[in-house]
């Protein structure tokens, strides 16, 4: 299964492309979609969904995890990541894929197995869990790259908990 991961912003985007088979995590692709400070705002936006649009054409990804915003101290900085994060969640609402977020805790828990890890450790479980010779780079991209890690293994726990609820012998068994 292919799983694309997103870093919102609005200069820059980070995503991560990794492919799930059985147990083990391979990359694709990761980097990050960017805009010129330059250009006004709403073309920015328009340039984030014209990346990402091809990019989801190129990767065909199955599935795709983004982050949470978290509250910033700078809400004008915060408002346009927010805005920037809704031409995410429509242009992949527009290519009819499941996406689901994931708040940064969540990702650290889901990457290191610690809600608390630093930066630095997440990173360094990314480069060990995928198999890579370095940390990838930029932060936007191994962020992101983080994101898919978190969502590959929160679907497969949703996968084996489906399974045990469909089991007659399960654990979990629906009541009719």
């Amino acid at each position: 299964m292919k799983i694309l991961g997103l870093d919102p912003g609005f200069a820059t985007v980070g995503f991560g492309v990794i492919t799930k088979t059985g147990s083990k995590l391979s990359v694709s692709q990761y980097g990050t979609l960017s805009t010129k400070p330059e250009t006004p705002f709403p073309e920015r936006l328009l340039e984030i969904e014209n990346q990402l649009s091809a990019l989801l054409k190129c990767e065909k990804p199955e599935s795709v995890g983004i982050e949470e915003l978290f509250f910033n101290t700078n809400q004008k900085t915060a408002l346009k990541v927010a805005q920037a994060r809704g031409v995410l969640l429509a242009t992949v609402a527009r290519h009819q894929l499941p996406i689901q977020g994931y708040t940064p805790m969540q990702v650290k828990l889901g990457v290191s197995g610690y809600g608390g890890a630093d930066k630095r450790q997440v990173q360094e479980m990314v480069k060990r869990l995928l198999y890579l010779e370095e940390i990838p780079k930029p932060d936007d991209a191994a962020d992101a790259l983080a994101i898919a890690i978190c969502h590959a293994h929160q679907m497969g726990m949703s996968t084996r908990l489906k399974g045990l609820q469909e089991s007659k012998n399960g654990l979990f068994t629906k009541k009719a």
